[in-house]
């Protein structure tokens, strides 16, 4: 049968990863990211354990140093999510994969635990992005929250 009554996602709300506090992009003290050289979003400061699929849709990459995860919504946007700054040089160590490349996952489905203490101790920066890399080719509209719940609260929306 065809799929000519089947109607297409045009419009996807993000939900913060984590729960905490939203930081601006541009204050983001790594260049790559506050250009917005890697896509528009937004930053969070958190402290809890998990982070959290932003949407619906599939997970398209979690590199072996399980710092950062991609997910594709409904609609097409692509979604990394960043755990950190600098932390793929941790090899993976205070990083533990919950779910599997290819799954299909709801909004708020914990994607990555995080060892968040252990980390801060060795010196690291989480402020965790979450970018649409492909933004050039959607309405990308950054809410203006300061606190946020995981799995929640909605900080962007991504229009085709």
């Amino acid at each position: 049968m065809l799929n000519i009554f089947k109607k297409k996602v045009k419009k996807v709300s993000l939900v913060a990863p984590v729960s905490g506090e939203t930081v601006e992009l541009s204050k983001v003290p790594d260049k790559v990211f506050a250009s917005g050289m890697m896509g528009k979003g937004i930053a969070f400061n958190f402290d809890s354990n998990e982070i959290a699929a932003p949407c619906d849709g599939k997970i398209t990459m979690i590199p072996d140093s399980l710092h950062a995860f991609g997910i594709t919504a409904d609609n097409g946007a692509e979604i990394l999510i960043h755990i950190g700054l600098d932390t793929v040089n941790l090899k993976g160590e205070g990083f533990t994969k919950l779910v599997e490349v290819g799954s299909h996952v709801k909004a708020g489905k914990p994607i990555i635990k995080v060892d968040h203490e252990a980390i801060l101790a060795k010196g690291y920066n989480l402020v965790t992005m979450l970018l649409v890399t492909n933004s050039d080719d959607y309405t990308v509209e950054i809410k203006k929250v300061d606190k946020v719940e995981a799995g929640q609260s909605e900080v962007v929306t991504v229009e085709k």
